[in-house]
């Protein structure tokens, strides 16, 4: 099983901070499962300590490969680089995570599992155990397990947390790159829209497998009538492309509205109607 080759993506960017960043190379460290290795993408110019730090682990041998850029260029553009990457050296699965969450221990050693057991599918992600980082906030995310019913919860919202995912490298092969139009990009819903276009099989496990951080500028930064009307666009695109039918016309407009609503309400929703 660990013959297999795993890679891990993050992307960093100048809004990420230290600590947090630490914190999430940590978990990986502490995977229980050994000998994958660690590509991360600079979008950008970044914190400079942040820069500092990575150099170190390139240098200690922890991260494999560090690509810096002097533009910020966007986090689908970076991932897109790290994924190339990734193919060009054969690796056979892709793990991805953000650059402040925090992986449970075994979270790579189940994906790996779960996929070498199941080797029709192309992606599985894991429940999401998100945490108040500086509110009063928990709710652990749960998605569906099977194709079909991931199929038909994207109608709603998206089947997978992007965060969780643990891709085979042929769902690229199937699918492509991350969309990468506009600034308002939400690269993860069109990518799991060619997932599904292109038959790349669908799953997720049964376990919270990431921790994800939310803090007061989650619910903020989400808001902005651009950001809500981009987001729109794209629900309109997948429904298309997937010939969904009313139920998800209704859905898209349903989290238009949510978008919009001022950070406390925001919060609300986002706890107790998803």
């Amino acid at each position: 099983n660990n013959m297999s080759r795993i890679v891990a993506l993050l992307t960093v960017y100048q809004n990420d901070n230290l600590t947090a960043f630490q914190a999430a190379l940590e978990s990986l460290y502490g995977q229980s499962l050994k000998g994958f290795d660690i590509f991360v993408q600079e979008d950008g110019p970044i914190d400079e300590q942040i820069h500092t730090y990575l150099t170190n682990e390139v240098a200690c041998q922890r991260i494999a490969f560090l690509g810096v850029r002097d533009k910020n260029k966007g986090f689908d553009y970076s991932l897109n680089e790290l994924i190339e990457r990734a193919m060009l050296f054969k690796y056979d699965y892709m793990a991805r995570m953000d650059a402040d969450d925090i992986a449970m221990p075994n979270r790579l050693e189940k994906q790996l599992d779960f996929m070498a057991s199941h080797p029709k599918v192309d992606v599985c992600g894991t429940f999401i155990k998100e945490f108040g980082e500086d509110i009063d906030y928990a709710k652990v995310v749960r998605y569906p397990l099977e194709h079909s019913a991931m199929l038909h919860f994207f109608q709603k919202r998206v089947p997978i947390a992007h965060v969780s995912a643990f891709f085979r490298r042929d769902y690229f092969d199937k699918a492509g790159l991350y969309e990468t139009q506009g600034h308002w990009n939400n690269g993860d819903t069109l990518m799991w829209m060619k997932g599904f276009a292109s038959n790349c099989q669908f799953a997720n496990i049964d376990y919270v497998g990431v921790k994800v951080r939310v803090n007061r500028g989650f619910f903020g930064r989400r808001g902005g009538f651009k950001k809500a009307w981009a987001d729109f666009k794209n629900r309109l695109t997948v429904n298309r492309t997937l010939r969904f039918g009313p139920i998800a016309y209704g859905y898209a407009c349903a989290s238009f509205v949510v978008n919009l609503l001022p950070p406390a309400l925001k919060k609300y929703a986002y706890k107790y109607l998803r």
